[in-house]
């Protein structure tokens, strides 16, 4: 498979990110996610489904950074987590993405704080600690795709679960092609 090329309307966004020497400023990055004029037409070569989990599907790749475009089913979300020394951008493409943000408990459970509903065009951006849960609660039929930047690429983060037990770390796929690997 080949591999699609990088949409014009990233490319501002791969150059700050192909000169950084560190994970990118948090703000920066939503900044630059939120003046992104790029569409669900502009990333149309990089959307592929599974009708089992979402997809997370390479755009490019560099030292600091990864671009994805996520696709998402009804009803598919991603497990309960945080983004442990890594800094993430997501940007709404298409759809509405709920975002179930938590925090620890006396326990050492993860408790939902609040769930935010962002639509096409909108941004969230985390870090660290911060700890939540991406879905799509739309009805059947109804697709998400959003746009993500981790910085640096995303390898290892904690997985939480509202039923009890630890948190326990969780190595998405790394991805080497664009194409689309769930997880």
């Amino acid at each position: 498979m080949s591999a699609a090329a990088i949409p014009p309307k990233l490319l501002p966004l791969v150059e700050y990110l192909d000169q950084l020497r560190s994970r990118a400023d948090l703000k920066r990055l939503e900044a630059l996610l939120a003046q992104s004029q790029a569409t669900l037409e502009d990333v149309r070569d990089f959307v592929h489904y599974d009708p089992g989990h979402y997809t997370r599907n390479l755009v490019c790749r560099g030292t600091w950074y990864e671009i994805l475009v996520i696709c998402w089913l009804s009803g598919q979300r991603s497990p309960i987590h945080n983004h442990a020394q890594s800094t993430c951008g997501l940007k709404v493409l298409e759809g509405i993405c709920s975002e179930t943000v938590y925090a620890p408990s006396p326990c050492g459970q993860v408790v939902p704080l609040r769930t935010t509903e962002k639509f096409a065009g909108e941004i969230c951006a985390t870090e660290d600690d911060d700890t939540h849960q991406v879905s799509n609660l739309q009805g059947p039929g109804e697709n998400l795709v959003t746009l993500h930047i981790y910085s640096p690429p995303l390898r290892k983060m904690k997985k939480f679960s509202i039923t009890g037990g630890v948190a326990s770390d969780w190595e998405p796929p790394v991805l080497e092609f664009a194409g689309g690997e769930g997880i």
